[in-house]
């Protein structure tokens, strides 16, 4: 099957010299398509089937390097390194220390139209042209100012902007002793960095930042903040008027181009825990992905990977050679038993109530 990640190749009719060094960097290309650099940062080529894109790799501390540079630099943000090296300083990583960078992503699901920004997974997706998809690590509004969801468009777009605190901030800081400026003008202290991109729903735009180190967490007060080398990359290339959809995707499946079902999860953005139950939307989430077939998952597996969210991917196909589980196993006979039968009613009050809802 054809790799989505090669570059097409030229065709002849050129001079030899050029046809030379096309071939030269195609072979390169080949023998390192794994690798993000065959694209501008960000940069994917959409798979021919499915829709899983990039690959997470390995890069090496090197001295005086934070977790969070090593993020930046391979665009990835606060929250994904983390989870991606949970035993990793992120402050004072050991030099010589192997990190993982989370680079393999699922698409949200959602047209691949415009700008598309998946809230718990803290990153945003631009379909920017036909066949390409670039991603980059955001913040979104923490607890108390969340990021809304819903559809808008872009409106202005702004470059050096002022900053006016809002009345909520402003009441705050007169608290605490300090008030702040009526107006920041711009410069090192404005925390909308040098480029903003203002929003249709009010007072919320996605913007640059002068705490780059905050990107990838729950920082703001509802706008999406970017690295500053990415929103000036989208300031130069995005139209006003293009829609952004800002959806809520803490679960996301999706089958790779080789035919793997994964799985990809995110902790729960705080003001929706309690909202709905995260077994029954993963398990929705995957009746959706096979249609009508009976699905060969691995539910201790789902399990897993639902309450444990970190972002990575993770196989949920029962492997072939997989042994049955023992006899004296009720539980993981229960997993493995089909779709709906997936918890121990009994361990759940009221599940199974839930679950006949889920099925209508």
């Amino acid at each position: 099957m054809k790799n989505p990640t090669l570059p097409r190749r030229i065709g002849l009719g050129a001079a030899l010299f050029g046809i030379a060094a096309l071939l030269a960097t195609t072979t390169l290309a080949e023998e390192g398509s794994d690798r993000p650099q065959e694209l501008p940062r960000g940069h994917y080529h959409l798979p021919d089937e499915g829709n899983v894109i990039g690959e997470a790799y390995t890069v090496v501390v090197e001295e005086g390097e934070t977790l969070l540079d090593i993020g930046r630099r391979h665009n990835a943000g606060y929250e994904e390194m983390r989870m991606a090296n949970p035993d990793v300083s992120l402050w004072a990583p050991r030099p010589g220390t192997e990190v993982v960078i989370p680079a393999q992503h699922i698409l949200p699901d959602a047209p691949r139209e415009g700008i598309v920004v998946n809230l718990s997974e803290m990153r945003l997706y631009y379909y920017s042209q036909p066949g390409i998809v670039e991603t980059y690590p955001i913040s979104i509004g923490r607890d108390g100012f969340a990021t809304p969801m819903g559809v808008t468009r872009t409106t202005v777009k702004v470059k050096d902007p002022h900053w006016s605190p809002p009345r909520s901030m402003r009441e705050e800081a007169a608290a605490r002793g300090e008030p702040p400026p009526a107006v920041v003008p711009p410069g090192p202290d404005n925390p909308l960095g040098r480029h903003a991109i203002l929003l249709g729903l009010p007072s919320y735009l996605i913007h640059g930042t002068n705490r780059p180190d905050g990107v990838g967490m729950r920082a703001s007060r509802g706008c999406i903040r970017m690295f500053p080398e990415d929103i000036e990359s989208l300031y130069e290339r995005v139209p006003s008027g293009t829609q952004v959809n800002l959806i809520d995707q803490p679960f996301k499946v999706a089958w790779s181009a080789d035919g793997v079902l994964y799985a990809q999860s995110f902790p729960m953005l705080e003001e929706n825990e309690g909202t709905f139950e995260p077994i029954l939307n993963a398990m929705e989430v995957v009746a959706n992905a096979f249609g009508e077939e009976r699905p060969p998952i691995d539910y201790a597996q789902l399990r897993r990977v639902v309450e444990n969210p970190d972002g990575r991917l993770v196989s949920l196909l029962q492997a072939a050679e997989e042994e049955p589980a023992p006899a004296t196993d009720t539980r993981e006979e229960e997993l493995n038993d089909g779709l709906f039968s997936e918890i121990e009613v009994s361990q759940i009050s009221g599940l199974f109530t839930e679950l006949e809802a889920y099925r209508r």
